[in-house]
């Protein structure tokens, strides 16, 4: 191929990389990736290649990348795009920078076999993880002799991952660093399959039923029996220690998962299909209920009997189906909990569920016999209803509550459906409901939450600043319109500041624009354009057709900012600082005023949101005022409404603040940030987690053309705040100073 051809693809000066092997195959490349990919996923793939270009391993890696990268993307999802190529830059950051080439040379396998973005995830960590413990170090400093038998391992990777669940490989791969890592020639002789105790190993985590070998048939039982053709997702049981996952449905597809061992003369395939049936039965006959009026209790026995329910429809069309579930179903035994000493509500349900599917149940609890009873009356009726069987289930907590059921300790033996999913389908969530009574909810209690309004959740990836990697769709982010309070509130503040407003208008009107241009031609204007209005008049008078656009119009030139003003509404800004008369929220209500007001009068683009967090799966962004909106008492109601409460997830606000303000069309944009504290949730132990994350936000604001400035009101924020903002923060000891000082800050920060 000429320079001239070469020069001819406007995607190739992107990609910077000079090695000439690239260009016969560059083409065909983004031939393939142009047709399977966004311009976003594009933009992506070519700064991965020119990442992976730049470590120093030649051209092979590049190469595998680029013809491999496309068809991955296509099958993961254009997150595997970043994943690939952060993974291979910080792979070139150890010492076994050498295993590179062999690791995207096998990849394409592992990824079609593991099937979901999370698992590839899961994977890479695996690799790394055997690589670190694998890796000599001298004297307990970083290690400096490579690990023996990487590339081995890799090299053996499409086999094994073809063997073996995830899980089972991660049990495998254990197994050889335990008991060869001091002796590396043993090691590599596990590593490769030569050694007998290493092909025993892999034969005892042989267990099971591998969704990867039975996807096809799983597909062809969905689509003959239930006429459905779900995307059918595996995740491995292997790796959540704190909470066992469970199959779920969504939009995306059914999760399920990655091996199923035989149990109680149930196969493997028996129990998928056993779950696909469920979730297929959810699917046609569960209608969404809202949930905030129902306690956790409650709702936990809807979905006890709503589960029942729909298996009962489920065997009305496949009776074959009812054994399968009666032999995965639990049998609690009856009087096993003590109501003294434990809450039985769990087993009170397990026992019900059961007896719901399962004639023959031996239960003996008259509360329990004529719930049963009323369930298939209410199912030889017709079809029932997801808000019928709601009813029967609030009529037995209702009936069988006892004291003891809100005690912490939880009877749980015999009572966990694994074949079932997790319900999340089943639920709308308007407000979050009273949790206090819930006993499996690790999230901060709080009863005064906020709307959703109907919104779907926007997700957002986080960066591990250990891995040097983002974990994709990370964090959940709400949108909600904040709630009002009294307009008059925020005038009487004003008022109190009506000294700060003279000073601050005198600097405005050195801000202000002061060069007009003239626009010409409008149909509506501001004064006559008077060589049009002639012109037109001559052309009315010789019959001709008049141009009826005789106004003109002026507009300021000089200045076109766009401004987000981004407030953390924590728990902690309810707190009265030593020395202040007001808490730190109604302070910040005082310095959002008198900056609105600021704002307001130079005519720029606003916008006020704020933000709070309850663990990474519910961050809320509050819309205070759009950049469409007027600065009017609706506004300001909403300023005199604001309530605080829960954490501070600053990276996933940014990000979403910065969504909004990139749309905006503005030859400068800038992000203001106030806050009390550093970034930090309760479902975070590591402090440097959300510091380094929320800095990776800045970075890509940054990348993003939007300047962001923090105003912390943390009197040892020195501790941290330079490592996410660098020099574009203040601190403000003095926080009874912060409504003089926003205003002033703004305007020197946008002269």
């Amino acid at each position: 191929m000429s320079d001239t051809e070469i020069a001819e693809n406007p995607y190739r000066e992107k990609l910077t990389c000079g090695f000439d092997q690239i260009d016969p195959i560059f083409d065909e490349c983004m031939a393939e990736a142009s047709a399977l990919l966004s311009e976003k996923g594009i933009e992506d793939y070519l700064q991965g290649a020119s990442l992976i270009c730049s470590i120093g391993r030649g051209v092979e890696p590049v190469l595998s990348y680029l013809e491999d990268i496309p068809a991955m993307a296509e099958h993961l999802g254009e997150q595997v795009i970043s994943l690939v190529s952060q993974t291979v830059w910080e792979f070139s950051r150890t010492i076994n920078g050498k295993a590179i080439p062999i690791f995207l040379q096998t990849l394409p396998t592992v990824a079609r076999r593991l099937g979901d973005i999370d698992a590839l995830q899961l994977y890479c960590d695996l690799i790394f993880d055997m690589m670190e413990k694998t890796s000599v170090s001298i004297h307990g400093h970083h290690a400096t002799i490579p690990s023996p038998s990487v590339s081995d391992l890799l090299e053996k990777m499409p086999y094994l991952i073809g063997q073996l669940s995830l899980a089972g490989l991660k049990n495998w791969i254990d197994y050889g660093i335990r008991y060869y890592n001091t002796h590396p020639e043993r090691q590599r002789d596990f590593f490769t399959l030569q050694s007998a105790d290493s092909l025993a190993i892999m034969q005892r985590e042989r267990h099971g039923t591998l969704f990867y070998d039975h996807e096809r048939k799983l597909n062809l039982y969905m689509q003959g029996l239930w006429q459905s053709d779900p995307q059918l997702v595996p995740y491995s049981l292997g790796f959540d220690e704190l909470r066992k996952p469970q199959p779920y449905f969504d939009q995306l597809g059914f999760r399920i998962p990655d091996v199923y061992d035989d149990i109680n003369t149930v196969t493997g395939i028996d129990r998928y299909r056993a779950t696909l049936a469920h979730m297929a039965a959810h699917q046609r006959w569960t209608k969404p209920i809202i949930a905030d009026n129902y306690s956790p209790f409650q709702r936990m026995a809807v979905e006890f009997i709503e589960d029942a329910r729909v298996e009962h429809l489920a065997i009305q069309q496949y009776p074959g189906l009812r054994q399968v579930f009666i032999k995965l179903h639990p049998r609690p035994i009856e009087g096993a909990c003590d109501p003294e000493i434990q809450s039985c509500l769990r087993h009170r349900l397990a026992m019900l569920s059961l007896a719901l599917l399962d004639p023959n149940h031996g239960y003996t609890d008259p509360d329990l016999l004529e719930f049963t009873e009323r369930f298939h009356d209410t199912m030889t009726e017709g079809e029932s209803s997801t808000k019928e069987i709601a009813g029967i289930a609030l009529s037995y907590v209702a009936r069988t509550r006892i004291q003891s059921d809100q005690l912490a300790n939880v009877f749980f033996d015999d009572t966990e459906i694994d074949y079932r999913d997790d319900n999340r389908h089943m639920w709308i969530f308007i407000e979050e409901g009273d949790e206090e009574e819930s006993f499996d909810d690790h999230r901060q209690t709080q009863p005064e939450e906020e709307e959703h309004q109907g919104l779907p959740p926007r997700h957002y990836p986080e960066w591990d600043y250990k891995s040097q990697s983002y974990r994709p769709d990370w964090v959940s982010v709400y949108e909600a319109l904040h709630p009002t309070g009294n307009a008059s509130d925020i005038d009487t503040l004003l008022e109190k500041h009506n000294a700060v407003l003279k000073r601050m208008k005198q600097i405005l009107e050195l801000l202000k624009p002061q060069n007009t241009v003239r626009i010409r031609y409008q149909e509506e204007g501001s004064e006559l354009d008077l060589d049009i209005a002639i012109r037109s008049l001559i052309d009315l008078k010789s019959g001709s057709q008049p141009d009826t656009r005789i106004n003109m119009s002026h507009r300021h030139d000089g200045r076109d900012i766009a401004v987000m003003l981004l407030l953390d509404l924590s728990e902690s800004t309810n707190d009265i600082p030593q020395g202040a008369s007001q808490s730190i929220l109604e302070l910040c209500q005082e310095s959002v005023s008198l900056l609105s007001w600021s704002i307001d009068q130079l005519g720029d683009k606003f916008a006020i949101a704020g933000f709070h967090s309850n663990t990474r799966h519910d961050v809320r962004y509050h819309h205070i005022k759009g950049f469409s909106e007027q600065w009017n008492d609706e506004v300001k109601g909403r300023i005199a409404g604001l309530k605080a409460g829960y954490s501070t997830r600053m990276g996933a606000a940014m990000r979403h603040a910065a969504h909004y303000l990139s749309a905006q069309k503005a030859d400068k944009k800038l992000l203001l940030i106030i806050t009390d504290g550093e970034p930090a949730d309760i479902d975070v132990d590591d402090e440097r987690l959300l510091i380094e994350d929320t800095h990776k936000a800045v970075q890509e604001l940054d990348q993003q053309g939007i300047y962001s400035y923090c105003i912390t009101l943390d009197p040892h924020a020195d501790d941290y705040v330079d490592d996410i903002f660098g020099h574009q923060h203040m601190v403000i000891d003095n926080v009874n100073k912060l409504p003089e000082k926003l205003p002033a800050l703004f305007a020197s920060l946008t002269k």
